[in-house]
């Protein structure tokens, strides 16, 4: 092979990876948002510099923002925070303090925070691999889901259910319905 196809490959392969980082990176933008929009004045002034920050991949910024609001119990800024966390943006990575935050969010019945908990105990990322805790928490956030999420949310809670008996899909349902949120502050 030429050195200019290889060339012609190897761009190709960072064009497609600069557009799998942009749709992640989209996709957690839209996600969050959501409860960005309802946020107090003071708040979103706040919330609102961690996500810029992020927005220009300033990360160890919108970490230091997002571990501020989170430790004062914002769903948002614990969503953001845990998944800096579990991909190692601006923080290390570590899947122990990336489900902290997210199931902080996640008791709060912050439905992105479901969603990205239930991924992890799907996969065994920082919390022992639980199929059933995962199938709680999709069931959660799938429920709570706009317009723009639900097929997709509905599709994983769904592939997960499929490793399941259906004794312990019954289960995570009930454990689902009986779920109640936790106020946090």
């Amino acid at each position: 092979m030429t050195r200019s196809a290889l060339l012609g490959k190897q761009c190709a392969c960072d064009r497609r990876d600069r557009s799998k980082r942009w749709a992640a990176f989209s996709f957690v933008a839209a996600l969050l948002l959501a409860g960005f929009c309802g946020a107090s004045p003071a708040r979103a002034d706040a919330i609102g510099a961690g996500m810029q920050a992020y927005a220009r991949q300033d990360y160890t910024r919108s970490a230091a923002v997002f571990l501020r609001r989170a430790e004062l119990g914002e769903a948002v800024a614990q969503t953001y925070l845990g998944y800096m966390y579990a991909n190692g943006r601006g923080v290390p990575q570590d899947f122990v303090a990336a489900t902290k935050w997210l199931r902080c969010a996640a008791d709060q019945g912050y439905p992105d925070a479901q969603f990205l908990l239930g991924l992890m105990y799907d996969k065994g990322h920082g919390v022992a691999q639980d199929f059933v805790e995962a199938e709680v928490w999709l069931n959660l956030a799938a429920a709570k889901s706009d317009r723009r999420q639900r097929d997709y949310w509905t599709r994983i809670r769904d592939a997960v259910a499929a490793k399941l008996t259906l004794d312990e899909v019954a289960e995570a349902q009930k454990r689902a319905l009986e779920w109640t949120p936790v106020q946090e502050r």
